[in-house]
């Protein structure tokens, strides 16, 4: 069965930092571009970060640069997000998706497996 699964969301004070976890199962994260996208509240899903496995490429929105960094742990089949300096309007629910290409990076409508979200909450 082909699986993503969220984890390391939570509460945390503005400035704070966490480390959100998304891990694979049934295929090899390391043939796959994968994104971190994000909803908050009331708004319109959004890509957050993106990182190709496969040529080690990123991009990031312009309200992650400088502060949240995808990375991959291709031995865990794991991707991560961690992110710093955090603010209140960070809070949302944090998706990861996987799309098939060697390429390729991440555009919402062209992610082939989701993860169910993992909530991030900032505030005092």
């Amino acid at each position: 069965q082909l699986q993503l699964v969220e984890s390391g969301g939570g509460l945390v004070q503005p400035g704070g930092s966490l480390r959100l976890s998304c891990a694979a199962s049934g295929f090899r994260l390391s043939y796959y571009a994968i994104g971190w996208f994000r909803q908050a509240p009331g708004k319109e899903r959004e890509g957050v970060a993106c990182i190709n496995s496969f040529t080690e490429m990123t991009n990031y929105a312009d309200s992650a640069k400088g502060r949240l960094t995808i990375s991959t742990d291709n031995a865990k089949n794991t991707v991560y997000l961690q992110m710093n300096s955090l603010k209140p309007e960070d809070t949302a629910v944090y998706y990861c998706a996987a799309r098939g290409s060697l390429q390729a990076m991440c555009t919402m409508e062209d992610m082939d497996y989701w993860g169910n979200g993992t909530l991030v909450t900032v505030s005092s």
